[in-house]
C-alpha cells in the first residue's frame, strides 16, 4: 500500500480529477490525501465525500497588481512551508498535482525532501502552475495532442482526463425523477463551471419566456452566491406548464448533464469532460478571461471531434436562435451523441492510478537500493 498527497484544490477543475483519482486508489487500497483550498466551492463539493481524508490547506490564487503579487508569494511561501511540515508528518511516497496555486509548493516542498512528482493538466493550453513545476516532475499527463516545452517524451503520458466514478451516463428519465423536475418536450441544461457564470444566469432569466413557448424548460446551475433556489412557470403553446429551475450548487451532475437534450456551457476540461461521460450535446461558450484563453482551446477541441458547437461571447445575440435550431434538430443531436460515445473511450481514471503504482513502486525499489548501498 502506498500513500499519495493529492494537491487539487481551487477550483471544481481541479478539485473533481483529484476525487477520481483517489478514489480509485483507494479501491486499491492505498492511502490518500487531498489538499484543497479553504474556499467555498471546495468545501461544498467535498460534502458527500466522507470516505476520503481532505486537508485544507493555506494559499490563494495568483494575481496581478503589485500588492495582489506581494500577496501570491507570501501565499506560495505559506503554502510551501505547510507541504514541507505535512510531508515530514505523512511519509508519502508520492504527490499528485493537478494544478492551481497550491501546486507550487507541495511540488517545491516534494523535490526538496526527494518525493517524486507527479502532474495532470486538463487543459488544452497548459496552466501557469504546471509550467512552472513541470521539470520537477517524474510524470506529466497532459490532454491528447498538447505538448510542454522542455519534457522528454518519457515522462509524458496521454491519458484523459478523470472523471468521478458518480458522474455517469443515465437514461433522461431517471435524471428526472432523481432531479425531481418534468420536462413534457426538451429540456436545456445551463451550466457555468464550479464558479458559475452570471452572464448564462442572466440569459435564461430574459429569454425563458420565449424558449417556454416553443416547449423548452430549462434547469441551470448558477454557481455558489448568484442565486438561491427558485423555480420558475411559464405557459407553452399548448397550454402545458414549461419550468426553469434554478439552483445554486448541484452534487448530482452526472444527472444534471444526463437529464439535458441540450447543454449550454462554459468550457473548463472538467465540465466538457462531464458533459462526454453523460453523452450531452452542447454548445459551449468559452469564459473570454480565461488564463491564456484556454478555455477556447478547449471548446475548439471539443467541435472539431464534432461532439458540439462553440460560441463566442461576443456573438451572444445569436444563442436564442443557436439553441432553438439546435435543441429541435434530432438527427445532429444524434450525430453528436454518437461522437460523444466514441470520445469516452477509456477509463483515465484507472490507467492513471496504475501509473501511479507503477511510479511508487519505482520509488521503493530505488530507495531500497539506495539504502543497501550505503550498508
Amino acid at each position: 500500500m502506498s500513500k499519495i498527497l493529492i494537491a487539487c484544490g481551487g477550483t471544481g477543475g481541479h478539485l473533481a480529477p483529484g476525487i477520481a483519482v483517489a478514489q480509485t486508489l483507494q479501491q486499491s487500497g492505498h492511502d490518500c490525501r487531498l489538499l484543497i483550498s479553504q474556499k467555498q466551492v471546495d468545501s461544498a463539493l467535498i460534502e458527500k465525500y466522507e470516505h476520503l481524508n481532505f486537508v485544507k490547506t493555506p494559499g490563494r490564487a495568483f494575481a496581478g497588481g503589485v500588492m495582489a503579487r506581494f500577496a501570491s508569494a507570501w501565499s506560495l511561501l505559506s503554502g510551501y512551508l505547510f507541504s514541507r511540515k505535512l510531508i515530514q508528518e505523512e511519509q508519502p511516497d508520492l504527490v499528485l498535482l493537478f494544478g492551481g496555486f497550491l501546486s507550487v509548493g507541495l511540488g517545491v516542498a516534494a523535490r526538496t525532501t526527494g518525493v517524486p512528482i507527479a502532474l495532470h493538466e486538463a487543459n488544452c493550453h497548459p496552466g501557469k502552475s504546471i509550467r512552472l513545476i513541470k521539470r520537477l516532475a517524474t510524470r506529466v499527463y497532459l490532454p491528447d495532442g498538447v505538448r510542454l516545452k522542455g519534457l522528454p517524451p518519457s515522462r509524458v503520458k496521454y491519458l484523459g482526463y478523470p472523471v468521478r466514478h458518480d458522474v455517469k451516463h443515465s437514461l433522461k428519465v431517471d435524471a428526472w425523477r432523481r432531479l425531481g423536475i418534468q420536462v413534457p418536450h426538451k429540456l436545456l441544461v445551463v451550466i457555468g463551471g464550479s464558479q458559475g457564470a452570471s452572464v448564462l444566469n442572466e440569459w435564461v432569466l430574459h429569454n425563458f419566456t420565449d424558449l417556454a413557448k416553443s416547449g423548452i424548460s430549462v434547469y441551470c446551475v448558477t454557481g455558489l452566491g448568484k442565486s438561491s433556489k427558485s423555480t420558475i412557470h411559464e405557459i407553452d403553446r399548448n397550454g402545458e406548464d414549461i419550468t426553469a429551475t434554478m439552483v445554486p450548487f448541484s452534487d448530482k451532475m452526472g444527472d444534471v448533464i444526463s437529464a439535458a437534450d441540450l447543454v449550454l456551457s462554459r468550457a473548463g476540461a472538467g465540465s466538457i469532460a462531464e458533459i462526454i461521460r453523460c453523452r450531452a450535446p452542447s454548445i459551449l461558450i468559452p469564459y473570454p478571461f480565461a488564463a491564456d484563453n484556454h478555455q477556447e482551446a478547449n471548446a475548439r477541441m471539443h467541435e472539431q471531434h464534432g461532439a458540439g458547437l462553440v460560441l463566442n461571447q461576443s456573438n451572444f445575440d445569436q444563442l436564442k436562435s443557436e439553441v432553438m435550431d439546435l435543441i429541435f434538430n434530432d438527427w445532429l443531436l444524434s450525430k453528436f451523441k454518437s461522437n460523444l460515445e466514441r470520445m469516452d473511450r477509456y477509463d483515465s481514471c484507472r490507467m492513471i492510478a496504475e501509473d501511479l503504482e507503477a511510479l511508487c513502486r519505482a520509488s521503493s525499489l530505488a530507495h531500497a537500493d539506495r539504502m543497501e548501498s550505503t550498508v
